[in-house]
């Protein structure tokens, strides 16, 4: 396929105000301004519409809870233990719900999907495409993050089982103490390598899940909502030495001086909702604003889905806009940004040579609440 007379907004360098991208084998093969190399296949006239990358959420919870159904449909929160580091999104995602159609009509063509946040820790998230009916032929990286949860959450669901954890104190001590224990294990594993006298430790599929977190080589994304809790994730991640990222950030810009000292990677939102518990007390729009105004380079916006319908992704970045977000700066918290903090920027996030063929044309302002996707390309294909 080749794409004429596009205004592109490649996320990863200058916008080209009329330019071209040509794809060969579901790969961006080139892009530039006009003129266009000579065509050897479709060709697609945009029109001066606006070409950009396809959306990316790097947080959600897609076909996790099924869109229209209760208990059947929810294989979100596994609230039977506190610890399950070793359940895997890969295992409840249902690709034929139908909110993976509603997204890539929207031009949300990658999402990372996984637990909920009732456990200290959840389990494995997954980046995968919203295109497609096999998992493993969505998937584009598992695991790409393990789900740790601060706050209330928690708290709420094993209180109400007389169950710990009960407090704040409880919650984070149930995150270090398994923490700890994947730690012994790791050392135990290696210790039975080099000394052949030493015992190899009885598997443990709780610590093999962590093992990828402890030696630092899988992030953690910590839901927190408020400034202790995201302290809090920090103090942990300081203590085991964990890359991390926190979820939502609610109450991070009454520290945003802190946060941009600490080169905090937060997933701001949802953004579009109303202040449905205490925790979520100082929800502002402007929170993407106020951080960016105090230096934290990587902010990304999200959607939750589906506390926010996933369609909405453009929407909730268009509102941080009309907060203050430079314009720019809020598609980059749809693309290229997510897609750097989540480790899958290889693939997505930006129009370059050698990334997916993931692209979505609008005729108007993609922000706006009328606009819609002219055309929406996975991998080369035009879907939409």
């Amino acid at each position: 396929m080749l794409i004429l007379n596009a205004k592109i907004y490649t996320m990863e360098g200058p916008c080209i105000e009329n330019g071209y991208v040509q794809i060969r084998d579901g790969r961006i093969a080139g892009v530039g301004p006009m003129p266009a190399p000579e065509a050897d296949g479709e060709i697609l006239d945009a029109q001066g519409g606006i070409l950009l990358p396809g959306f990316v959420d790097a947080h959600t919870h897609m076909g996790m809870w099924e869109d229209g159904l209760g208990f059947e449909g929810d294989d979100g929160n596994e609230d039977t233990d506190p610890s399950t580091p070793h359940l895997r999104a890969v295992d409840a995602v249902n690709p034929l719900d139908r909110c993976f159609a509603e997204a890539r009509e929207a031009g949300v063509t990658t999402v990372i999907t996984g637990p909920g946040s009732a456990n200290p820790i959840g389990g494995q998230l997954c980046a995968m495409k919203t295109y497609g009916r096999r998992i493993e032929e969505m998937v584009l990286k598992a695991p790409v993050a393990m789900k740790m949860a601060l706050g209330e959450n928690p708290k709420t669901t094993y209180h109400g089982k007389s169950q710990a954890p009960v407090t704040r104190m409880a919650t984070t001590a149930i995150i270090r103490e398994q923490l700890s224990h994947a730690l012994r294990y790791y050392q135990d594993k290696l210790r039975s390598q080099e000394d052949e006298e030493a015992d190899e430790p009885d598997y443990d599929a709780k610590c093999e899940a962590l093992l990828p977190v402890i030696r630092g080589e899988l992030p953690v994304h910590f839901h927190a909502h408020r400034l202790d809790d995201i302290f809090t994730a920090q103090r942990i991640a300081k203590e085991f030495d964990l890359d991390y990222v926190i979820i939502h950030g609610t109450q991070a810009h009454k520290a945003a001086d802190l946060m941009a000292e600490d080169g905090v990677r937060i997933l701001c939102g949802p953004l579009l909702c109303d202040r449905s518990k205490p925790e979520l007390a100082d929800l502002t729009p402007a929170n993407p604003a106020l951080l960016k105004k105090a230096g934290v380079e990587q902010i990304a916006i999200i959607t939750d889905h589906p506390v926010i319908p996933e369609q909405y992704l453009p929407l909730c970045a268009g509102l941080a806009v009309k907060s203050g977000l430079p314009y720019e700066e809020a598609l980059k918290a749809i693309t290229i940004t997510p897609a750097r903090i989540c480790g899958i920027s290889d693939r997505v996030g930006s129009i370059a040579v050698g990334k997916d063929a993931d692209l979505v044309l609008f005729r108007d302002d993609p922000l706006t609440i009328a606009a819609s996707p002219a055309a929406v390309i996975a991998m080369g294909r035009r879907i939409v």
